[in-house]
């Protein structure tokens, strides 16, 4: 894609400094939050700003739940500009971010992933504020979210869904989260990566469980495995697949499966035209 660095060479997969990698993120992130927390009154007085919606979770459950066996996964498109694993994605301009957003919106995608993680992943939460602001879709804040400060400015940055990971959490810390979430009137997504993980996601509240098919500390992806961990998820939740999404085969692949949704980043990103590669998705499986 012209204007679009070439993406940095990957760590070789279950080198030590890829098992290290996520430990160091949330090392990073704690010292993040330890920082926003001192900045908590302005957050607090910018919240008091913002209504809140008690629907606005809810609106993104029912956009991403699939309606029959017979139609289509929902797309769940992100907004990345790299990523630890292939380097750059995509030049980030000024404004690519909504621009990229509202094409994704034109081609069908039911929501909207924006990171707000700036070293690891070229996003900030100002980017999802202004795509939240932006597009009409739900808006999932993609976030290595540890402590309820950042709930709230997934809030303020006007998302409808909070991604929390159970690796970072044990379950009474990760269902006091959910239950935060959903006090702020959004939808929290409890994402696992194996069958163990999922076990945990399964003991929440939450009605959005994610399934990463990439193990984030080797990186590697298998998407049968999350398949298969996408099977066990039961029938009253929305169930997503998360990452390995490349191209319109590998998506209409997810046809015969448990996905109610699927979280596509990089295949996107990596569009000329991201609308057209979101219609290209969801005419494979027509």
């Amino acid at each position: 894609m012209s204007g679009v660095p070439a993406p940095a060479q990957p760590l070789a997969a279950g080198s030590p400094e890829r098992r290290a990698y996520l430990d160091e993120i949330l090392v990073r992130k704690r010292v993040e939050v330890s920082r926003r927390l001192r900045h908590q009154a302005t957050l607090t007085r910018l919240a008091a700003d913002v209504p809140l919606d008690p629907r606005r979770g809810a609106r993104a459950l029912e956009a991403l739940r699939r309606p029959s066996s017979d139609a289509p996964p929902r797309i769940i498109a992100e907004v990345k500009f790299r990523s630890p694993s292939v380097g750059p994605i995509r030049a980030p301009a000024a404004g690519t971010g909504v621009r990229v957003a509202r094409a994704y919106e034109a081609g069908g995608a039911a929501a909207i992933s924006v990171l707000a993680d700036g070293p690891g992943f070229g996003g900030s939460p100002l980017t999802v504020r202004r795509v939240a602001r932006a597009c009409a879709a739900p808006v999932l804040f993609k976030e290595f979210v540890l402590d309820p400060v950042q709930v709230e400015l997934a809030r303020v940055c006007g998302a409808s869904m909070v991604l929390l990971l159970v690796r970072a959490h044990t379950l009474t810390p990760l269902q006091s989260l959910c239950d935060l979430v959903r006090a702020r009137g959004m939808e929290p997504v409890v994402e696992a990566a194996d069958e163990a993980e999922l076990e945990v996601a399964l003991q929440t509240n939450a009605s959005l469980i994610g399934v990463n098919a990439r193990d984030l500390r080797t990186f590697e992806v298998d998407m049968e495995r999350a398949a298969r961990c996408l099977a066990g998820i039961d029938p009253g939740r929305v169930a997503v697949f998360m990452s390995g999404i490349r191209s319109p085969q590998s998506f209409a692949r997810l046809r015969g499966t448990r996905a109610d949704a699927a979280l596509i980043g990089e295949g996107l990103m990596r569009c000329d035209d991201p609308a057209e590669g979101v219609r290209a998705m969801l005419e494979a499986t027509t």
